[in-house]
């Protein structure tokens, strides 16, 4: 087996980059691209690093994005090696971002240094997208790099994200698309008063019941051929003082929409609202919307990492639009076409994260397959 994928995918583990933290990864990977014709330009903003490392000055542009920070470890005595020294056990290399998503990046260094190598000149232009809050708040990471590059005018035509889409083979399954995520902190206002004397009170919590009832069991649309059904669900809800003889003058609920394209921001907005006005409550919300549904149709991009994936592991993969959002909604706003493809994810951000030594380099194999299926 060819190692040279695996021992880089160890060098940016043993670099402890957790979010904000990149640990030196980007200048690990810009020192590898530079040395094959690359020319790395970095947009840090605030304690973020960021880097836009480029070769070629012509269309098609050819983007791999990731990001180098990983999540916290949790309890080092719970791991069953030290997360940020990598140990490989029974063909696994063990260690933080192993599967998320270091070894990916890895992966897309080694590819380009061989498809370059190969064809010093290939068409249009190869980018690297490269950020180190993808595990935190993303706010000043990948969204500063294309807001950087919408200013410049320049845009992607094609890009592969890192991230880790497979689920039992590597390569059976991509992701085309994603949903949208739309947050709220609803307060709901009544009046505090006494249990004893709830004729002199309003309880935020009992005029809430039947509303939250209808918005539980509301079908806000259907989905269509590409995603599933829109979906809202409550992940936080308090009120009260602490006390058992005080009705609370308060409640405040958290929640979230993960919808689809047949519904936009404005359209959940105006329909909750609805809901909540029909019956009579005072409330104010907070809006966050963290992302946009995004799908790629299948064209060339699509087509040519199937082909890529069917080429190095006889796979047929599958198209997928679940799961949660990635940075790939931000670089949609500047690509009509990504993907998102990566390892196994069945332990990602667990303890004792890990990847299988072959899927390493052969990851590589389908990142550089797909390279040559665009810009040959």
């Amino acid at each position: 087996m060819n190692r040279e994928t695996i021992e880089l995918t160890r060098d940016l583990i043993l670099k402890e980059s957790v979010t904000p933290e990149d640990g030196g990864c980007q200048q690990l990977i810009a020192s590898r691209l530079e040395a094959v014709g690359f020319h790395c330009e970095t947009m840090g903003a605030s304690e973020v690093k960021n880097a836009w490392i480029r070769r070629g000055k012509t269309a098609p542009v050819f983007c791999f994005a990731g990001h180098t920070d990983v999540v916290p470890p949790g309890p080092l005595d719970a791991w069953k090696f030290n997360p940020f020294e990598p140990t490989v056990r029974d063909g696994r290399l063990y260690g933080r971002g192993a599967a998320d998503m270091k070894s990916s990046l890895a992966a897309f260094v080694t590819a380009t240094e061989r498809f370059v190598l190969k064809h010093p000149q290939h068409k249009g232009s190869i980018c690297f997208l490269l950020t180190s809050d993808e595990e935190g708040p993303a706010t000043h990471g990948t969204t500063h790099v294309v807001e950087t590059l919408r200013q410049r005018k320049e845009r992607i035509d094609f890009c592969v994200v890192g991230e880790p889409t497979s689920v039992s083979s590597l390569g059976d399954t991509i992701k085309n698309g994603r949903r949208g995520s739309l947050s709220g902190k609803l307060k709901i206002n009544g009046t505090q008063g006494h249990v004893a004397y709830p004729h002199l009170a309003k309880n935020p919590v009992h005029e809430f019941g039947p509303a939250l009832t209808e918005l539980s069991q509301t079908e806000w649309d259907q989905g269509n051929d590409h995603f599933p059904a829109t979906t809202w669900q409550v992940s936080n809800i308090h009120a009260g003082t602490g006390a058992t003889n005080v009705i609370p003058g308060q409640l405040v609920v958290d929640f979230n929409f993960r919808f689809c394209t047949e519904n936009t921001e404005e359209s959940l907005k105006k329909r909750l609202v609805g809901i909540l006005d029909s019956y009579g409550l005072d409330f104010e919300i907070e809006w966050n919307l963290s992302g946009k549904p995004f799908l790629t149709k299948k064209g060339k991009l699509v087509t040519a990492v199937t082909e890529a994936i069917k080429a190095n592991t006889g796979i047929q993969t599958t198209l997928s639009t679940t799961g949660g959002t990635s940075d790939a909604r931000f670089i949609a706003e500047i690509c009509e076409e990504i993907v998102e493809l990566g390892p196994i994810n069945e332990s990602i951000h667990q303890l004792n994260e890990n990847i299988l030594e072959s899927d390493i380099e052969t990851l590589s194999e389908i990142y550089e397959s797909i390279l040559e299926n665009l810009l040959v």
